[in-house]
């Protein structure tokens, strides 16, 4: 009865799966916020390396990684893939149950998976110096960890609330070098805009984009990188979804249901796009993506052009969206506080190729405690979402008495999140459903885009 399915360190995929090819029609633009016209590779050299501009808009199907990113991987790359074999008896369901786990990176998720090409493109570039953003601090971790790989300096704008919350993410950060300033901040135009309007602002991420994106723009030697969303920050996250097939291939099994929790989209495709193009090829495999309730960008958003960031300095693009002003209360423990959507992902979920979940927060921490005490592993609670998502694929398998295969992604270890835990035990956690009156408001605002 095996547990862990291993590949050895040359079976580190040596190539990217880009899904451009393989989306269903063609892609929307990407629109300059000023001129309101399709951004060109110009417009995009002052926040990112050719290399990585380069990316984002390729139509070949498969990418190399470059040696010295492999290099890096090395560390804690191929992941593990393991079977679920205690949840299972927990839950007593007839499902197999598996998980990609990606917690076992130097920042302890998912994001370190692009934080090195990203800071691997930016060195060969010439770039000396990252502006980047973090929400619950697993991007700001991952980003200070490959600038120090890389020899950069890196300035993290950290959302306030997480800033607060999360100290110990904050000391990682420190840790690898990083300068890391508690946003909405004022070292920037647009940050002293918003404590302008509101001096006790909690902060989002899209403020924080805001700021990074400002200060790469207004720096010769910076550059600007970012966690999620992106074309290249999906394409690099696919190596979760390459090795797990190879892995599931051993294993002698495939997936009914792909499961990743989902923000921006960066971990969500990483493990499902790969499967995606076997379902374009006639594979009978659903691909859940799980949100909060408190920021559901997916399930009661709008597919529609807008701004990636609350200041309008970021590019628009065609997303599904809550708006560029959202604001996630401050209650929200479980990370994933994006207003907007990855363009991939976001056409896949308006074809009908991905289905979209919301999930209240106290329910993914009783998932994410049930799993704990069979598996051992603390997850992360952004992780907590796909744990409630393949625990109830896995009742539901029970109820109907069928056998189901079962795939999520563990996107990373919550060792460094215990405050949210606490609060969900000392009953300070709240479920929180977004009101539709103020999404409505934040819709309202949306760029006038013509394409």
């Amino acid at each position: 009865m095996q547990t862990k399915i291993l590949l050895n360190e040359d079976r580190i995929p040596k190539q990217w799966y880009n899904i451009i090819p393989d989306m269903p029609g063609p892609l929307s633009p990407v629109i300059h916020p000023g001129t309101l016209q399709p951004v060109t590779p110009d417009d995009l050299l002052p926040l990112f390396p050719m290399g990585l501009i380069e990316q984002e808009v390729s139509q070949q199907r498969w990418i190399d990684i470059p040696d010295e990113v492999r290099e890096i991987y090395r560390l804690w790359r191929p992941a593990p893939l393991y079977r679920a074999h205690r949840l299972e008896k927990a839950l007593g369901t007839p499902a197999k149950i598996y998980y990609k786990y990606e917690g076992g990176s130097p920042a302890g998720s998912h994001k370190p998976n692009t934080a090195i090409p990203q800071a691997y493109y930016n060195k060969i570039f010439g770039t000396k110096r990252i502006a980047t953003e973090t929400g619950a601090g697993q991007w700001g971790s991952a980003m200070s960890f490959a600038c120090q790989m890389f020899g950069l300096a890196c300035t993290v704008y950290m959302v306030k609330v997480s800033f607060n919350q999360k100290p110990y993410r904050k000391s990682m950060m420190q840790l690898w070098g990083s300068n890391v300033i508690p946003s909405p901040s004022d070292q920037t135009n647009a940050g002293r805009a918003i404590l302008a309007q509101f001096p006790d602002s909690n902060g989002s991420l899209g403020i924080a984009i805001s700021e990074a994106v400002e200060d790469a723009a207004t720096h010769e030697d910076t550059r600007y990188a970012l966690g999620s969303v992106l074309n290249h920050v999906c394409l690099h996250q696919t190596i979760i979804g390459i090795e797990a097939k190879e892995q599931l291939a051993i294993a002698g099994d495939y997936p009914d249901v792909v499961i990743g929790c989902h923000g921006g989209g960066s971990n969500f495709a990483g493990i499902a796009f790969p499967f995606a193009a076997d379902k374009a090829n006639g594979k009978n495999v659903r691909l859940l993506a799980m949100e909060p309730t408190s920021c559901p960008t997916l399930t009661k958003g709008v597919y529609e052009f807008d701004y990636g960031d609350t200041a309008k300095m970021a590019p628009i693009a065609k997303m599904y969206t809550l708006g560029h002003d959202f604001m996630p209360p401050g209650i929200h423990a479980g990370g994933l506080r994006y207003h907007g959507a990855s363009p991939l992902v976001s056409q896949l979920v308006n074809a009908g190729i991905v289905e979209a979940k919301a999930v209240a927060q106290k329910g993914c921490f009783e998932a994410a405690v049930m799993f704990s005490c069979a598996e051992g592993i603390i997850p992360a609670p952004e992780s907590s979402h796909a744990i409630r998502g393949a625990i109830d694929e896995a009742l539901q398998a029970k109820e109907e008495g069928k056998e189901k295969t079962i795939l999520f992604c563990l996107s990373g270890h919550g060792q460094v999140d215990m405050t949210a835990y606490d609060a969900y035990f000392g009953g300070q956690l709240e479920d929180y459903e977004y009101p539709a009156e103020a999404i409505k408001e934040s819709l309202a605002h949306l760029p006038k885009v013509e394409f």
